[in-house]
């Protein structure tokens, strides 16, 4: 058993208990923070807040007799500005933007801005480089939700040389107009975002949900999006209540994603938790979702943007994480059509979602649109309706519905053929599956590579049911299958079972090898 400081500030560190549990410790462990009872956690990753700038700490962990220490210098910190000094009020009435948002651009570099406890009515605050923003226990940013006091991002703007472009704003995959979202982070670097505190955007059916799929004036805000950004952390806080996507970086590098909580509830539309799109170097770590869409869904854009610019989203680790609630717990795409390369999703606990993995591509994403280097791997599932699907036949776009994309036939592989290249599942255990197993389905003219899966039991419901896969035409219902498999070049299977399914344990087709044992 081992302790590490994962992250630290001037004010706070997160450390991670190293032991065999996912998530969530079995049993509660002490916190001491020099020899003095900080208090309990019963998780994996916990911030420790409230200390010392320039200090060195020892924090121990301990339960009985099993203990683990760490030891911790935080940062310097030059000066600390409190945004109650800068006029704000935190009562929840007085609209506080102005005075937050001149406290961000007033702090200096090595400084911390500080939301102490209070509701703070918002719209948008803009980010600035080299930023310590810490929202404070009982801290609240409570976003206003008419739309008319949003500024509004340009989806495209054509540059005077007639050749480049400026892309503010996006919506599902395409350069779009949108309202500032609630956090706005527009080219900047070396921000931090922590504490105990609450990013709230208060969306309902009767404000931001209601005619979800109409643009009206501009695509709905992000709760935090970040375009064009460089080392960025979020640690600790609760982001709630989206009036879409919770988390979005956008063409952004080298992110942190520490011990947060995404909440939405479960019939609210298009709320992802946390969707990298065309991002490179992303750590997603001991984060909690619960919410009405995909918890976290990698993305590269639909077509223009991944075909233009050619950036996949790269070098992604999701680890210590636990999705519940969401249509999938781990989705790739549709979006996707820069590529997705060297995903890695390991020790996570996935809870009554949809589904497990949930990979989306469709002809037309084009040949950048490649997915490769796709681990998952020590994942525990349960009431997962279906544990693994890929479904290369998505039918979204004014298009979906047609020949060319529906058809089962084997087409020529052009410009417009996306790939599907290595995917690895190994120690996955799913209880209480729904629907199926898995099912992969790729495209006949250009198969799965390879996919891997190793040391995978899964075990259904006691009254499993049917269904159609979601977004894919001309299918029967799956009819309860344990494993269904179409269009993959090399399969492998070792160590596999699937329990408790009263119609077919396997069913596979179109594939060229087969290794199983």
């Amino acid at each position: 058993m081992f302790v590490n400081a994962i992250f630290h500030t001037a004010r706070s560190v997160t450390i991670e208990i190293e032991r065999e549990e996912i998530f969530r410790l079995e049993q509660p462990w002490e916190i001491y923070v020099n020899g003095t009872l900080y208090g309990t956690t019963d998780r994996v990753v916990t911030g420790i807040y409230g200390l010392r700038p320039e200090t060195r700490y020892t924090i121990r962990v301990s339960r009985g007799e099993e203990a683990a220490e760490v030891e911790v210098t935080t940062d310097r910190e030059f000066v600390t500005l409190n945004v109650r000094d800068f006029g704000a009020k935190g009562d929840g009435v007085q609209d506080d933007t102005p005075f937050l948002q001149a406290a961000i651009l007033a702090c200096p570099k090595d400084s911390r801005v500080l939301v102490p406890e209070g509701v703070y009515k918002i719209t948008s605050l803009f980010l600035k480089d080299d930023l310590r923003l810490e929202l404070a226990k009982g801290a609240v940013l409570s976003a206003e939700t008419d739309r008319s006091k949003f500024a509004m991002l340009p989806g495209m703007i054509q540059a005077y040389d007639e050749v480049s472009e400026y892309n503010l704003g996006t919506w599902e995959g395409n350069p779009l107009p949108m309202f500032t979202s609630i956090i706005t982070g527009i080219s900047v670097k070396n921000v931090v975002i922590y504490g105990q505190g609450t990013i709230d955007g208060n969306a309902s059916i009767e404000n931001w949900w209601h005619d979800a799929k109409v643009m009206r004036g501009a695509w709905r805000p992000r709760m935090i999006f970040l375009n064009h950004c460089e080392n960025v952390v979020l640690e600790g806080i609760t982001v709630q209540n989206s009036p879409s996507w919770n988390i979005h970086p956008y063409f952004s590098d080298h992110l942190r994603f520490i011990g947060l909580t995404v909440l939405n509830p479960k019939d609210s539309p298009n709320t992802d938790g946390l969707d990298p799109e065309s991002c490179k170097d992303v750590e997603i770590v001991g984060v909690y979702f619960s919410l009405g869409d995909d918890c976290i869904a990698v993305k590269s854009g639909k077509i223009y943007m991944g075909a233009k610019y050619r950036t996949p989203c790269e070098n992604v680790v999701i680890r210590q994480c636990c999705m519940r609630d969401g249509h999938g717990s781990i989705t790739i795409g549709s979006e996707m059509a820069g590529g997705v390369k060297n995903l890695t999703v390991r020790d996570c606990l996935f809870l009554h979602t949809d589904r497990g993995l949930r990979i989306k591509t469709r002809r037309g994403r084009g040949r950048d649109a490649i997915i490769d280097g796709i681990l998952f791997e020590n994942i525990r599932m349960d009431h997962v309706m279906t544990p693994l699907v890929i479904n290369c036949f998505y039918f979204c776009d004014p298009d979906g519905h047609s020949e060319y994309v529906r058809t089962k036939e084997c087409l020529p592989v052009d410009e417009r053929t996306p790939s599907i290249r290595r995917l690895e599942f190994r120690d996955i255990q799913a209880e209480n599956c729904h629907v199926a197993a898995a099912y992969l389905y790729g495209l006949p003219e250009a198969k799965i590579q390879k996919v891997v899966m190793e040391h995978v039991r899964v075990t259904y419901a006691k009254e499993p049911g049917s269904g159609v896969p979601a977004m894919m035409d001309g299918l029967d219902e799956c009819r309860k299958l344990g494993l269904f498999a179409s269009n993959i070049a090399h399969l492998v299977l070792r160590d596999v079972s699937v329990e408790g399914q009263d119609g077919e344990a396997m069913l596979l087709d179109g594939i060229d090898c087969l290794e199983q044992a």
